[in-house]
């Protein structure tokens, strides 16, 4: 069965969704790692594509999503603010580029800015760009057509919106926006002329066909950067007492990933550090990107830890970017 996808893709073709659930039926799970990486290799060599996030509002977020600890409607002990220091952000920013990571968001908790908070965060990246070398992404909520065309001014080039989870699974984990209006917003943004970086987050009790029915929305938009992450259940959250997932189930859903968009950056983002040094094999498995440094509400792994671990794995981080503009 896997040599009959890999055929199917190297001649240009793509997966069907029957496909795809008979190849997580049937392939072993080191088989299918394995063939996920070497078709990740050849198809984007061993560029590896970094990127980090910024906290630049952080909490008091009117939606409801189960998982998060920024929503109002969730008792938790996060810090809160309207605005990260301009400053704060400059030196992370140059922190970053001194590393070599190649691309930089800015991330607000809300459901969407107003035009003079997005004027606000226009002045952060261009004082960011100053002095760096850094390509610059935003994920700030629901757009308008106006705000999009905002980001874009200010030199904003991907917009990232999550999916979170399949359209049928959605209402499970969100019940104040839908599944359509992210999807509204992705389209907006790539109207205005940015690229487009969606995923999801896996282990919030949803099936293996969800995180698969979730894997081909991705593809049917068009989205080339696909951020997988895992949940930590955080405490007072209503999914604090959902059981973690395993490693393995991880594995399986980055390798299917990777059939299912094969053109993609499949990157790793928040999660990974529960697994320590385990979370490296996902790098061998189909993912050729990672979120580095810290996330929104939880640590991340080091970086120069990071950037040693991906090095070893034979991934080239000389800057090149995968799926560059």
């Amino acid at each position: 069965m896997i040599d009959k996808c890999i055929r199917i893709i190297k001649k240009g073709g793509e997966l069907g969704f029957d496909q795809a659930i008979e190849l997580s039926q049937k392939a072993g799970l080191t088989d299918l790692c394995e063939a996920a990486d070497k078709l990740c290799r050849a198809i984007h060599g061993p560029r590896f594509d970094l990127c980090s996030i910024i906290n630049a509002r952080s909490g008091k977020c009117s939606e409801d999503c189960r998982y998060c600890a920024q929503s109002v409607h969730h008792t938790t002990d996060i810090q809160t603010y309207e605005q990260i220091a301009s400053q704060t952000a400059i030196d992370l920013a140059r922190e970053n580029d001194a590393y070599g990571i190649s691309r930089l968001s800015l991330v607000t908790a809300g459901r969407s800015l107003h035009e003079s908070q997005i004027d606000s965060m226009g002045e952060l990246y261009v004082s960011m760009a100053k002095g760096t070398a850094l390509r610059f992404c935003a994920s700030m909520g629901f757009l308008s057509k106006k705000t999009a065309r905002k980001l874009v001014s200010f030199g904003v080039i991907r917009y990232h919106c999550n999916l979170e989870t399949c359209q049928e699974y959605f209402p499970s984990i969100c019940t104040t926006h839908t599944w359509e209006e992210k999807v509204r917003t992705l389209r907006i943004a790539k109207t205005a002329g940015m690229d487009l970086c969606s995923g999801g987050i896996i282990g919030m009790g949803e099936s293996l066909e969800n995180r698969i029915q979730l894997a081909f929305e991705l593809r049917d938009l068009g989205v080339k950067s696909i951020p997988i992450n895992i949940l930590s259940p955080i405490e007072s959250t209503p999914l604090a007492g959902v059981e973690p997932i395993s490693l393995e189930d991880v594995l399986r859903c980055v390798a299917l990933f990777r059939f299912i968009n094969p053109q993609a950056v499949i990157r790793i983002a928040g999660g990974r550090g529960r697994f320590g040094k385990d979370q490296y094999k996902l790098f061998a498995a189909g993912a050729n990107g990672a979120i580095v440094g810290d996330y929104l509400t939880t640590t991340g792994a080091g970086v120069a830890a990071d950037l040693v671990a991906f090095t070893k794995l034979g991934f080239d981080l000389s800057g090149k970017i995968c799926n560059d503009n």
